[in-house]
């Protein structure tokens, strides 16, 4: 009789068990593109404007609310005044227990680490440096509508981080530092930040900072790549980086991850913060790795 009990919860539990969607990495790779095809997502410029045109568009059909947080910032090396806008894509929104799901959609004003020191007073595209976490989350919303979670998700569109000269922390990140100032509720358990997710090489290490915030999210997520057998995942801490996740953690409370391929290009070749960062250097499968973890972890979540 115990043996009928247990194998029929078993195929009970078979029968009931939420499928996790998967996603598509050709689909993703077209968002990324589109992104790209605005050209450079600079604050001010109709790039910008057209970006977040398209991630308003695309999102708001598929989400249960869409909330659009736009803010006045005064750049300290222009003097212009900039309108900043970040977009909060919200399932389930009543929820508490709720997750962010975050990406910065702008892109650099200028290519300050391109080798030709010409270049470096041009935008940069953006391709795999905002493109590639925007394209993500936009694939994301469509599973997050056709098959709603258990959990409340926001995925979190973050503007102005990048408007910031090199070694100037306090001028970056200006999108997440809003936003931790101005938390909706209920406010989320914790934040996974997705950035520079598209290179062809994709190489995930442990990002130290994250680990030092958030280590036992951190070990969950590396944990449930290796169990996908997502073997860009690596264990070892290969470097610290300033990024969304410190500010969010550090002025608004929220534990948060960056998954980030910090190194970006083959050998001595660097494409991050340069003009070469373009569609080409990225990848529909490296998209899909990242995107098929976030989708487990969302829909497996207790």
């Amino acid at each position: 009789m115990k043996s009928f009990i247990t194998i029929t919860v078993f195929l009970s539990s078979l029968i009931f068990a939420e499928e996790v969607p998967q996603f598509d990495g050709g689909r993703a790779f077209g968002f990324l593109k589109a992104q790209c095809d605005f050209g450079p997502r600079v604050p001010g410029t109709s790039g910008h404007r057209k970006g977040l045109r398209h991630i308003v568009q695309t999102v708001t059909p598929l989400a249960d609310t869409v909330i659009q947080q736009s803010f006045s910032h005064s750049d300290v090396y222009s003097g212009k005044l900039f309108k900043l806008t970040n977009v909060l894509a919200r399932f389930r929104p009543t929820e508490k227990n709720r997750i962010w799901i975050a990406a910065h959609w702008d892109s650099r004003p200028w290519a300050d680490q391109d080798k030709n020191p010409k270049n470096r007073s041009k935008p940069v595209l953006g391709a795999n440096d905002g493109a590639s976490g925007v394209a993500v989350l936009m694939e994301l919303a469509h599973h997050l509508a056709n098959q709603r979670p258990k959990i409340g998700v926001d995925l979190v569109f973050l503007d102005g981080e990048d408007m910031g000269k090199a070694g100037d922390l306090e001028h970056f990140f200006n999108g997440s530092r809003y936003l931790a100032r101005n938390i909706p509720s209920p406010v989320p358990e914790y934040c996974i930040l997705v950035d520079m997710i598209g290179d062809k090489d994709l190489q995930l290490p442990v990002e130290g900072k994250s680990a030092e915030q958030a280590p036992e999210l951190v070990d969950q997520l590396w944990t449930e790549a290796e169990i996908l057998d997502l073997q860009e995942f690596r264990r070892d801490i290969d470097y610290f980086v300033d990024d969304d996740h410190v500010v969010l953690y550090q002025e608004g409370g929220i534990p948060s991850v960056d998954i980030i391929d910090f190194r970006y290009g083959t050998g001595k070749v660097n494409y991050w913060h340069t003009v070469e960062d373009t569609p080409d250097k990225c990848s529909p499968g490296s998209l899909a790795t990242v995107g098929t973890l976030l989708l487990h972890h969302i829909y497996e979540k207790k």
